[in-house]
C-alpha cells in the first residue's frame, strides 16, 4: 500500500526551532525585536522600505484597504478566481467587490477587462498574483496610475517571484504577503503588509495594535506600570487585534534566512513535475512567461477543456483515496453561497475563471517531495485520468 503524500508540508529546520526557543527564554512574546528584524527581511527582499507584519495575509489585505480610506459607496475590482478572502476584505470595509475575468494563460486579470470595469467609484484595484505568478502586474500598475487609483498587490502567494527583475510585492502602493503552512515560507499563521508610503505603513502599525499610537521610544511600547499613563491605553483610532508574536516572527526570521535554499528546492520539485507531466495531452501545466522568475506557491495543472467539473472531482477523489493528496484550487469566488446569496452572480458570468476553475487539480507540492513521490503522483493521476478516459467510450 503507498505511503501517505500529503498535498502540502512547511520547511521547518532546528534553525527556527531555536529562534522560537530564544524568543521562550527572553520572556518578550509580543511588539519585540524578532518582529522588527523579521519585517526589514521581508520588506528589504520585495524591494520595499516598510514592512508591518500582521497575523495573517488576510488581515493585510483589510488593513491596507482600510489604511487606504476605502469605505461604503467604493468599488474594488478584483478577480473572481482566488481564494476566498481576497475578496472578502473588500466587504470588511465596506465596499463593493467589482469582478473582472482572467487571462487563460497567467490566470491573472485581464488588463483589458480592468480598464472597462473603471467607474467613478473606483477607488483601486486588488490584483491577485495567482499561485505566485506576477504575469501582467506592471500593466495593472500602469492602469491604476493612469486612473489615480491604488494598485493593491496581493502577494500572498508570490514571496520570492519577480518580473523582470522586479520582485512580488514592488507593484503596487502596497502589497501584502501571507505565511500560512502551506506557503513558501511560514509563520504557522501571519502576514506582511509592504510599501513605500511611510504614512501608510505607519497608519497600519496602529490599526493592527488596537488603534494605539506609535511609540515614541523602545520604552514606552510595553505596557505602562499605571493604567491609563502613557500610549498603551490611548486608542487614536479604529483598531484590531491584528499584531503577529515574536514566537511567529522568530520562525519568519529562520525563514526569510533560507528562503533561496527553500526556493531553490521547490523548483528541482516544480521541474520534476514538469519532467513527467509535459507530454501528458490531457493536462495544460502552469505557463511561465517571459523574465520570469517563480518560487512555487502550489503545482496546479489543469485538465484539457473537453473535461467536465465533475470527471475532475472523481479524479481528485480516486488520488486521495490513494492517500496522496490533491485539491481542487480556487472554485471561483463569485458562485460561493454567499456571493450568490447577496450580489446575485450566476454561471456564466465570468466563464475564463469558472472554465479554468472547474479543471484544476493542485498536487502535493513541497520541498522535500522526492522524485519518487513524484513519480507516484504523476502515475497515479494518469491512471485516474485514463479511467476517465475508459468512461467517455
Amino acid at each position: 500500500m503507498p505511503h501517505e503524500i500529503p498535498l502540502s508540508r512547511p520547511d521547518i529546520t532546528d534553525l527556527e526551532i531555536e529562534l522560537v526557543t530564544s524568543v521562550m527564554r527572553s520572556g518578550r512574546l509580543s511588539i519585540g525585536p524578532m518582529l522588527e528584524q523579521f519585517e526589514q527581511m521581508v520588506a528589504a527582499r520585495s524591494d520595499r522600505l516598510y514592512g508591518v507584519g500582521v497575523s495573517s495575509g488576510t488581515s493585510g489585505l483589510h488593513l491596507a484597504l482600510a489604511g487606504l480610506g476605502i469605505g461604503p459607496g467604493d468599488e474594488v475590482i478584483t478577480t473572481p478566481f482566488s481564494f476566498i478572502a481576497s475578496s472578502n476584505c473588500i466587504l470588511y470595509v465596506g465596499a463593493k467587490p467589482v469582478f473582472v475575468d482572467i487571462c487563460p494563460r497567467s490566470l491573472n486579470m485581464d488588463p483589458a477587462k480592468i480598464e472597462a470595469a473603471i467607474t467613478p467609484r473606483t477607488k483601486a484595484i486588488l490584483a491577485v498574483e495567482a499561485f505566485g505568478n506576477p504575469a501582467r502586474m506592471n500593466e495593472c500598475a500602469a492602469i491604476a496610475a493612469r486612473h489615480e487609483i491604488s494598485l493593491i498587490e496581493d502577494c500572498c502567494e508570490a514571496l520570492g517571484c519577480s518580473l523582470n527583475g522586479q520582485p512580488a510585492g514592488s507593484f503596487g502602493r502596497v502589497g501584502v504577503f501571507g505565511f500560512y503552512p502551506n506557503k513558501q515560507i511560514t509563520t504557522g499563521e501571519g502576514g506582511m503588509i509592504v510599501t513605500n508610503d511611510r504614512r501608510l505603513a505607519d497608519l497600519c502599525r496602529s490599526m493592527r495594535n488596537q488603534g494605539r499610537p506609535l511609540p515614541t521610544s523602545a520604552a514606552s511600547a510595553s505596557a505602562p506600570s499605571s493604567p491609563g499613563i502613557g500610549t498603551w491605553l490611548c486608542h487614536e483610532r479604529l483598531g484590531y487585534n491584528y499584531r503577529l508574536t515574536e514566537i511567529a516572527a522568530a520562525i519568519g526570521v529562520g525563514q526569510m534566512r533560507r528562503l533561496d535554499e527553500i526556493i531553490q528546492k521547490r523548483q528541482s520539485v516544480a521541474r520534476l513535475y514538469f519532467d513527467r507531466l509535459m507530454d501528458n495531452h490531457d493536462l495544460i501545466l502552469p505557463t511561465c512567461e517571459g523574465a520570469f522568475t517563480q518560487s512555487w506557491f502550489v503545482f496546479v495543472a489543469r485538465l484539457a477543456s473537453a473535461y467536465t467539473r465533475e470527471e475532475r472531482d472523481r479524479i481528485i477523489q480516486g488520488m486521495r483515496r490513494h492517500e496522496i493528496g490533491a485539491g481542487d484550487y480556487f472554485p471561483c469566488i463569485h458562485l460561493q453561497p454567499f456571493y450568490r446569496d447577496r450580489f446575485g452572480y450566476a454561471p456564466g458570468d465570468f466563464p475564463i475563471a469558472e472554465s479554468v476553475s472547474q479543471r484544476t487539480i493542485a498536487l502535493p507540492f513541497f520541498g522535500s517531495l522526492g522524485a519518487g513521490d513524484v513519480d507516484l503522483v504523476c502515475q497515479t493521476l494518469a491512471h485516474m485520468i485514463s479511467r476517465e478516459n475508459i468512461k467517455q467510450r
